[in-house]
């Protein structure tokens, strides 16, 4: 099973990012999406940003997050 979490770009450097996954860093490679910004939330699999998201795609995927109950 693969998995993808949505990020928002924090710092760059070039092709590599720093994002925040909910207040968690990390530094991912972002050169297979056009014109990586500051603000952008990125959709992120095995250390590479693949995708852009909108506000309203991560707000969509938190709202679904937080319906979902967790143990």
């Amino acid at each position: 099973m693969c998995l993808a979490v949505p990020a928002k770009i924090v710092e760059l450097n070039g092709m590599t990012a720093t994002i925040s996954i909910e207040g968690t860093l990390r530094e991912v490679d972002v050169s297979l999406v056009d014109e990586p910004r500051l603000g952008d939330y990125v959709l992120i699999h095995a250390g590479f940003a693949i995708q852009k998201w909108d506000e309203s795609d991560y707000q969509e995927w938190k709202e679904i997050q937080e319906s979902v109950p967790h143990e």
